[in-house]
């Protein structure tokens, strides 16, 4: 079975979606997607002496701009391991650039973590959880002499936009 490909697209909205978790808050090992098989796959250890800030994966039946599944950071309390589905909902988005590439990361919070349910927005965070994601994202490559940049960081609204929009996508490239 294809994760990326045969959850039930009644799973996946703008507004509540599962979450494929690849990368646990706290590591420095890459995972990603194996397209062809659908499992997770080791990438390569980070260059540098930072973590991943917090659970890091992707939102099935999306397709984004890299051509691969939507990212997605889910804040928790817990880390999570690679392949656990978590249903979530969006705040936020951090607005990113990778190697000169548009590389949107959703912000999403588990329905069912008492712990950061109470967030609604990505304003709403404090300001030291905002401050780890979006330095992470900017140093993560440094070492690899690869270019990152933090464009913006978008409220929900603009989350939801864009998972729509990547879940069209994904329609128009798998589905016709």
């Amino acid at each position: 079975m294809n994760i990326w490909h045969k959850i039930s697209p009644k799973r996946i909205t703008s507004e509540d979606f599962i979450a494929v978790i690849e990368i646990g808050k706290g590591s420095k090992i890459k995972y990603e997607l194996d397209k062809e098989t659908g499992l997770i796959k080791m990438d390569r250890i980070l260059y540098t002496s930072t973590h991943y800030p917090a659970n890091y994966g992707f939102i099935p039946r999306t397709y984004s701009d890299d051509n691969d599944p939507l990212d997605v950071l889910v804040l928790c309390s817990e880390q999570l391991m690679p392949l656990t589905l978590v249903r979530c909902y969006p705040i936020g988005v951090i607005r990113m650039l990778d190697n000169g590439h548009r590389d949107d990361k959703i912000i999403a919070i588990p329905f069912e973590d008492p712990n950061y349910n109470m967030y609604k927005d990505i304003e709403e965070l404090p300001q030291h959880v905002f401050d780890e994601m979006t330095h992470f994202f900017t140093v993560y490559k440094e070492l690899e002499n690869k270019t990152t940049a933090v464009n913006e960081v978008d409220h929900a609204d603009v989350a939801k936009t864009i998972i729509s929009g990547d879940i069209e996508r994904y329609i128009e490239n798998f589905c016709k």
